[in-house]
């Protein structure tokens, strides 16, 4: 009996494996557009080396708290998992005491000895593109700490311009630093080559230019096409502070893309809450001229995303869930921040804590690898024109259109099912669902209605209307009547035997 068990599990096995198509494993890729980027701050992941020092004060939400490259290296396998394809780390220069957030700069090139060493950040960028994972460095240009000896230095009195007050009102790092006067030629001198440092020593693949909205417009130009000039690939995205220089940053050649705030903002107010609109995403992009940019719903400046939406009563799985459908498929670059897998809670500065690595979702970090799978899989998903097909209340179903492939993707924030007809279809295909398995075939009008529950998601994409699986169904009968059989005839011969010892 236990064979035959083991020979029907077996089979049942195999034939699953024909029919699940597994994850493909992620793809070399070069392109900017096709990544999908993990944001580490760097002090408050992981501690690898298990030091500790005065600054390491655990019960201080302001001071050192012991993460380090070493600590990041030792996640790198996690990451990938999950489907990132980059990490973006915060500023690791030299810093000022408590600077655990990067900002407080003492000196543009050397690295922060709490955060470990050259060889440390050698062997994490070397780890990383073992990984096929590229390594991105934010870059603090517009500000150095107070206390720095450069700044400090007697010759160095013209480095510094007058600070905006209004601009960095809200940035809680804004009280120990100055301002550096980018215009004079020295501190540009100084700021190139502190760019080309960390390229040069460390091999890192592109910089985030952190607050990029505060610089100087000629020498971020400079600065900018400079680094383009000596490698083409190496990535320039930009951070901003305030609304002031968007449209000059976006505009601006050498830089890839900017941090989407516009997106950021209508997705916090569409997924906070039920029932609002998806499409309310839609309009957010097309008034913005269609930019794609970074899409994020957190950073480490914010309230923690799931503290947002969890105050207003959402379930944190569905709400996740409907996000990164939403920031996997739509014109832009996905970059989450740290803890968001398990997920973290917090406001500023409990949002920066330690993650907490022993807790966690698996359900919801099993969905981050889905999504990034179909995002790695499907190129209309990076590159594909967007297109909103029509909406039924808090549900609306795009499309992305790449080459010879589209993709559907349907999102209800409604509080009811809801469902959308899709026409342009040829009848004779069938939409195929990624994340639930649901097919969809033409109605009598040759029109695909796509419904789906309350607060959730799907992907489609259009394959040849197979019709039922014959094969496969014939193959499961066959196993239960090979079943069957077998315990009838175990079933007989247990009672011939019983029969036999009666006799004897």
């Amino acid at each position: 009996m236990k064979k035959i068990w083991i020979l029907c599990i077996a089979t049942v096995i195999i034939v699953f494996c024909f029919q699940v198509k597994p994850n493909q494993a992620l793809a070399d890729t070069t392109d900017l557009q096709e990544q999908i980027i993990y944001d580490i701050l760097v002090d408050r992941y992981n501690n690898g080396s298990q030091k500790f020092n005065e600054q390491i004060r655990l019960d201080d939400p302001l001071a050192y708290h012991g993460g380090d490259l070493k600590g990041i290296t030792m996640k790198l396998d996690a990451i990938q998992e999950m489907g990132f394809t980059a990490i973006q780390l915060s500023p690791i220069m030299d810093n000022a005491a408590d600077g655990y957030h990067g900002y407080w700069v003492d000196n543009m090139m050397e690295l922060e000895d709490l955060f470990g060493n050259m060889d440390d950040l050698k062997h994490l960028v070397k780890e990383a593109h073992g990984r096929n994972m590229k390594v991105i460095l934010e870059f603090p240009l517009n500000y150095m700490a107070k206390t720095s000896p450069i700044i400090a230095d007697e010759t160095h009195q013209d480095w510094t311009k007058e600070l905006d007050q209004e601009a960095l009102k809200d940035q809680p790092w804004a009280d120990k630093v100055v301002a550096l006067n980018q215009d004079n030629p020295d501190v540009a001198s100084y700021l190139q080559q502190a760019g080309d440092y960390w390229i040069d020593e460390a091999g890192v693949d592109g910089y985030k230019l952190h607050a990029a909205d505060q610089s100087s417009t000629d020498f971020l130009n400079t600065f900018t096409k400079r680094i383009k000039e000596n490698d083409p690939d190496f990535y320039l995205i930009a951070g901003t502070i305030t609304d002031t220089n968007s449209d000059v940053l976006n505009g601006m050649e050498s830089i890839d893309m900017v941090e989407n705030d516009e997106q950021f903002r209508a997705m916090k107010e569409v997924f906070s809450n039920p029932d609002i609109p998806v499409s309310k995403l839609y309009e957010s992009w097309l008034e913005n001229e269609n930019q794609s940019g970074l899409l994020y719903v957190d950073n480490k400046q914010l309230k923690r995303f799931t503290q947002v939406f969890a105050e207003n009563g959402r379930n944190k799985m569905t709400v996740w869930q409907l996000a990164l459908t939403y920031m996997y498929t739509a014109p832009g670059i996905p970059v989450i921040y740290q803890g968001s897998e398990i997920p973290m809670y917090g406001d500023y500065p409990d949002n920066q804590r330690l993650v907490d690595f022993n807790s966690g979702d698996a359900d919801l970090k099993e969905f981050m690898e889905r999504i990034s799978a179909l995002r790695n899989e499907f190129p209309a998903l990076s590159y594909g024109d967007f297109e909103l097909i029509d909406s039924d209340q808090g549900m609306s179903v795009f499309s992305r259109s790449y080459q010879d492939q589209t993709v559907y993707i349907a999102i209800n924030n409604d509080s009811e099912s809801r469902s959308v007809s899709i026409q342009g279809i040829d009848p004779e295909k069938q939409l195929r669902g990624l994340l639930g398995d649901n097919l969809v075939r033409a109605n009598d009008q040759g029109h695909f209605k796509i419904g789906i529950s309350r607060e959730s998601a799907e992907v489609y994409i259009i394959q040849e209307d197979t019709g039922i699986n014959w094969v496969f169904i014939g193959v499961i009968v066959g196993i239960f009547v090979l079943f069957v059989i077998s315990v009838i005839y175990l079933g007989r011969k247990q009672k011939k035997r019983e029969a036999m010892e009666d006799k004897n």
